[in-house]
């Protein structure tokens, strides 16, 4: 099975690309969709005891949480000591599950793909990009968001330019949904 690695930075349309993924039949484990199954589970115990303010009914209040490590690239990175072994665990119970359904293709949707050298436990790297101005458009009309926020979160991801000379494949998600989908069709 060829596993596929999907990433890009913020707002540049990882999301549209793992939808037409799962659209052309191909399986997606989303990375952050695993943060958030585990933000009300598994993970909950060890975030309990690292950050009790973070912690309301059971469940990590990602507000919370994110008051809790802002600012602090130590508590950053102890909250991803925590959280990144299960969400690895999470992906290779996932490509386990798809090669026994015989699956040819799987995708792991991950921000942060290259960041967290998660490019090692895939065969190919998709990366999403759009020119900066459409990026910066499309999460600033975000609910909450600010230039801040955007800025911080932009500083703990490698640039775009590095992500795209990193990537086999390149998807440019500037243009038109049907643009990119045309792009992910000819690299499946």
């Amino acid at each position: 099975m060829l596993v596929i690695g999907l990433t890009g930075s913020i707002g540049m349309g990882k999301s549209a690309a793992a939808a037409h993924f799962r659209a052309r039949g191909v399986p997606v484990c989303d990375a952050d969709a695993e943060v958030h199954r585990l933000y009300e589970g598994d993970a909950v115990p060890a975030i309990a005891a690292a950050f009790p303010s973070a912690v309301r009914d059971g469940k990590v209040d990602r507000a919370l949480l994110a008051q809790e490590v802002a600012g602090s690239l130590e508590r950053l990175k102890q909250l991803e000591s925590i959280v990144h072994p299960m969400v690895v665990k999470a992906e290779l119970d996932f490509l386990r599950a798809q090669e026994k359904q015989g699956a040819k293709l799987a995708v792991l949707e991950i921000p942060l793909l290259f960041e967290t050298d998660a490019h090692t436990r895939v065969d190919v790297s998709v990366v999403v990009s759009a020119p900066e101005e459409v990026q910066r458009a499309r999460v600033l009309a975000r609910p909450g968001m600010s230039h801040a926020k955007l800025e911080a979160l932009l500083k703990r991801q490698l640039s775009d330019a590095e992500k795209r000379a990193r990537a086999d494949y390149v998807v440019d998600s500037g243009q038109s949904l049907a643009d990119m989908r045309i792009q992910i069709d000819k690299i499946l």
